[in-house]
């Protein structure tokens, strides 16, 4: 793999092993436990969204850039569909091949700076790996702040 793809699949691969760390810390009971709700703020999501939602960014990139199809996987991805910490890490070995067949797809380097049709414009390659990148990691970072809050402690060291 050239060194552009080696250095974003790392990245994807931090997101992935980081997320499945904080999995491993939450019970199922907890897993879409949601801080208490306060007046005048938006109420929100449970560590177990959050981590979902990082990781569909992930498929949702990769089969655009695969398929064309920008399909947004939150129909599959419900906390009433994806109910344990198993059924989630199921979900995250999914993306993994998602992700996999997607850098298989992504020949060079230079591919990188293809230009395709994104959900709303065209875009390099590069730029919507960046851009999902930062979403999936804002996600993610989401889910250690609501785990923060409902566990009275330091964000768990992953």
């Amino acid at each position: 793999m050239d060194p552009l793809l080696t250095i974003l699949n790392g990245r994807f691969d931090t997101i992935d092993r980081r997320s499945r760390d904080l999995l491993a810390k939450v019970s199922d009971a907890d897993l879409y436990r949601r801080p208490r709700e306060l007046d005048r703020e938006l109420v929100p999501f449970s560590v177990g969204e959050y981590l979902v939602r990082s990781a569909a960014m992930v498929e949702q990139t990769f089969g655009g850039i695969t398929t064309r199809l920008w399909d947004d996987p939150f129909e599959w991805t419900l906390p009433e569909k994806l109910v344990t910490k198993q059924l989630v890490l199921d979900y995250l070995d999914e993306v993994n091949s998602v992700r996999s067949e997607g850098f298989k797809f992504i020949s060079s380097d230079a591919a990188l700076t293809s230009r395709i049709p994104a959900p709303v414009d065209i875009r390099t390659i590069f730029d919507i790996l960046l851009d999902t990148l930062g979403r999936a990691e804002h996600y993610q970072g989401r889910a250690f702040a609501i785990f923060q809050t409902l566990f009275d402690g330091g964000v768990p060291k992953v």
